[in-house]
């Protein structure tokens, strides 16, 4: 017979009959499992299997089917006439009646909703027939899982029965009670949230940790001054409240409180430690606007939720994570942003949200896909791309089959449209309630999700292809607020996009510097976004205008040579759920000591980012989700820059394509340098500094020698970067935190990034003590290493994007 096809929101499944001589080895492992214990298999070896579904291949009243979504296997359905099996002796078999079994294939990493649907499937297989016009099945007692999914698709319980291998509910499903059911109306209710992480120690502690966060950051940007205590420790005042706290102090102001050693106290009564009572506790100070208040604090609390939820799940110890692949290792970080206090609360996100999607819930996501009307839509593709490529290389020849025929089923030409990968989210909860008129007009035309499982990095809206590691990062635009921003992506913006990083990357790959130090960018390759929508037509920046686009960047793993592995910057700031950090675990793991360690670690990260600047007036934005490490033997030899579109900036009048001329902003080379100084030194490795410091791995006064090390060993090499005068006494103070509490819906005026800051005087440069003596009378057009800060305007400061 013809294999029988279906498309549902998981995918499209299909049911094919099983052949036993290709499909047994599959079969067997899935039916021994012990996840399978209710199919009755268990302990049989792989010829004992295939015996059993020879059998059923021979026997002409029963029949075992292979079902797939997106053509991967996924399940085993069996059907069989109840009359020519045991069930004819428990009870009267009428005619139209079909026997069925199911099982979904065991797997670590189930896809929400994919059981329904395969059931749901099967309930459409079996009916297929019009002869069928019931459907009969005999499950464990205690199999309650599959109780569940058959009273959601219909079934009623006759009776209970005895079998010589179980005792079994005798149930039977009507079309009629299929249709009208919960599962085939679509309103099968949905799963009750996982809230275990919500539990008052796990709660307590995490509290405790944002509490000191929100302290020493604070103090950090100057928004509080704590007071010494005659104990040795510090106390700050709160309105009513006293907090008295143990911390370490380092180098940048940076301040590293004891979470366990924080005391609040009101009118001499000790009170709980409540990371949201910070915020009201110290509100007069903060500054934050009224009407804004709550909204910073359900950020806040979304942040703890993330991180109650990361620790009560951790699987991985950062001793586990030294030899863990990529993803593993993204997946298992817990702290987001470093220096952002509410840098987790991702605002439109359910509980069940958060599971689906978060990096941390480690999920795999099928992405949705949609047709776009190319008249009121825009591709744009890299030098020596073409279209042809781009979706030839992201989609399976089936997938685009099934997606040309579903236009075609909706009366219009394929040729018409461009096609674009959707957020699942975004589609569910945007697309197709605030693009209703879009969608209805055709314009907008979904299409399904396909077969290919990703998972979300850190950015949230970034998703790396699991099954396909080679394919292409994809960034879509996802309309929750996070940190300061509502994450949309602008179609007119990225146009420019790819053309900017075939720039940049011909700027890399031409600097023999550059590529000693390993140092590489990831392109974004394609960038697709719709504009045919009545929010275009107002002619005004809007966040609708950002909320149909997407884009493809290449993905580092085809570019590892043997023995290397990768890792995100963001890794270097982890610690574990117990407190041990990733970056002491690979420091122990390697063959080198501490400091060489850290040497070719800023070989690889700190030097490149300077020489680009000094050089080529070109700034990144190096924080620790937009850098990927590459390791040999747990020791980083080089890097991969990402995010290049949105973040990258030429700070001179250097000449450039008119396609990239937008990224051009011109700046003094003091202010260029704080690029390095606000958005590394401070933004990255302060944290660093701190870890090492506190696990005895090496000093303050060590790591920050290395890193002057790196800086004066560049400009030696390359006088030009000399004129950013980095190891200068000072720098301004550029403080994120105080934008994220003065607008937390907006952080950053993007017409105006620069003016947009907040600066609070100067911060004392740890590399200025350690300023070779060569470096003081270095003169490179004109300018030396200065014992005073010579500063003239704002850097970018780490925040846009």
């Amino acid at each position: 017979m013809s294999v029988f096809a279906m498309i549902t929101p998981v995918g499209r499944v299909t049911i094919e009959p099983v052949v036993p001589a290709e499909h047994a080895e599959l079969l067997h492992a899935w039916v021994t499992h012990p996840r399978s214990a209710f199919w009755g298999m268990q302990g049989l070896t792989p010829e004992q299997s295939r015996a059993a579904f020879d059998e059923i291949d021979a026997d002409p009243h029963h029949d075992a089917w292979l079902g797939r979504v997106d053509g991967v296997p996924t399940f085993l359905t069996e059907t069989y006439d109840p009359g020519h099996s045991v069930l004819a002796a428990h009870y009267r078999v009428e005619p139209g009646q079909l026997g069925m079994h199911v099982l979904v294939a065991p797997t670590d990493t189930a896809v929400h909703g994919m059981t329904s649907q395969v059931f749901r499937a099967v309930m459409h297989f079996c009916f297929r027939d019009p002869a069928v016009t019931e459907v009969v099945v005999e499950p464990d007692v205690r199999n309650h899982a599959i109780h569940t999914k058959n009273a959601a698709a219909g079934f009623v319980v006759d009776r209970r029965i005895t079998l010589s291998d179980k005792e079994a509910l005798l149930s039977f499903c009507t079309l009629e009670a299929f249709a009208g059911s919960e599962l085939e109306r679509g309103g099968e209710r949905l799963p009750s949230p996982d809230v275990a992480h919500l539990e008052p120690e796990v709660m307590a502690r995490a509290h405790r940790h944002v509490a000191a966060k929100a302290i020493g950051e604070l103090t950090h940007e100057r928004v509080i001054a704590p007071e010494p205590a005659a104990d040795g420790r510090w106390t700050i005042a709160a309105g009513a409240a006293t907090y008295t706290f143990a911390a370490t102090r380092h180098a940048l102001e940076h301040w590293r409180v004891d979470p366990a050693s924080i005391e609040r106290t009101v009118a001499g009564q000790v009170t709980e430690v409540d990371a949201l009572g910070v915020v009201s506790d110290l509100h007069e100070v903060l500054g934050i606007p009224d009407h804004l208040g709550s909204t910073y604090l359900e950020e806040l609390s979304g942040t703890l939720a993330s991180l109650a939820h990361k620790w009560h799940h951790a699987r991985h110890a950062s001793r586990d994570l030294v030899d863990a692949d990529f993803q593993t290792i993204e997946s298992a970080m817990t702290e987001g942003h470093p220096a952002f206090i509410a840098n987790n609360g991702r605002i439109g996100f359910s509980a069940t949200d958060h599971a689906a999607y978060s990096p941390e819930a480690g999920a795999d996501v099928h992405l949705e896909w949609i047709a776009v009307r190319r008249n009121v839509a825009h591709l744009s593709l890299a030098e020596g791309t073409t279209e042809e490529d781009l979706y030839a290389g992201e989609l399976d020849p089936a997938d685009r089959e099934r997606f040309s025929l579903r236009l075609q089923a909706k009366g219009v030409d394929p040729a018409d449209y461009l096609l674009m990968p959707v957020h699942p989210w975004q589609w569910d909860h945007k697309l197709a309630v605030t693009f209703a008129a879009d969608i209805a007009r055709r314009d907008v035309v979904h299409l399904g999700p396909t077969g290919d499982r990703y998972r979300a990095q850190q950015s949230i809206r970034t998703f790396f292809n699991t099954d396909r590691p080679e394919r292409h990062y994809v960034k879509t635009a996802l309309a929750i607020q996070n940190m300061g921003f509502l994450r949309g992506l602008s179609p007119k913006y990225m146009e420019a996009t790819p053309a900017i990083n075939d720039w940049v990357a011909d700027v890399v790959a031409g600097d023999p510097e550059l590529a000693d130090c390993g140092f590489r960018v990831l392109r974004e390759v394609a960038a697709i976004g719709y504009t045919g929508d009545a929010y275009h037509r107002l002619g005004v920046p809007n966040p609708h205008t950002k909320m149909v686009a997407a884009l493809w960047r290449e993905s580092p793993v085809p570019k590892l040579a043997a023995g290397q592995r990768l890792q995100s910057l963001t890794g270097l700031l982890h610690r574990d759920a117990e407190g041990a950090a990733l970056i002491t675990e690979l420091i122990a793991a390697s063959p080198i000591g501490a400091r060489e360690w850290v040497r070719r670690m800023l070989r690889a990260y700190l030097r490149p980012v300077v020489h680009c600047l000094g050089v080529h007036d070109l700034a990144f934005m190096p924080h620790g989700e937009n850098l990927i490490l590459v390791l040999e033997d747990h020791v980083p030899t080089g890097v991969f820059m990402k995010d290049i579109g949105e973040e990258v900036v030429v700070m001179s009048d250097r000449e450039l394509p008119p396609e990239v001329e937008r990224i051009r902003h011109v700046l003094d080379p003091q202010v260029q340098s704080l690029s390095v100084l606000t958005d590394v030194l401070d933004g990255v490795l302060r944290f660093v500094a701190e870890i090492l410091a506190d696990d005895e791995v090496l000093t303050g006064e060590d790591f920050w020698a290395l890193v002057a090390e790196c800086i004066a060993e560049h400009a030696a090499d390359h006088p030009r970067a000399a004129r950013l005068d980095l190891l200068r006494e000072s720098f301004e103070h550029s403080c994120l935190n105080r934008l994220q509490l003065r607008n937390t819906l907006q952080m950053v005026d993007l017409t105006d990034p620069e003016g947009s800051l907040i600066r609070v005087g100067d911060l004392a440069n740890p590399l200025h003590a350690h300023c070779p003596t060569a470096m003081h009378s270095l003169d490179v057009e004109g300018l030396h290493c200065r014992r005073a800060m010579q500063s003239s305007g704002a850097g970018e400061g780490g925040v846009v994007g």
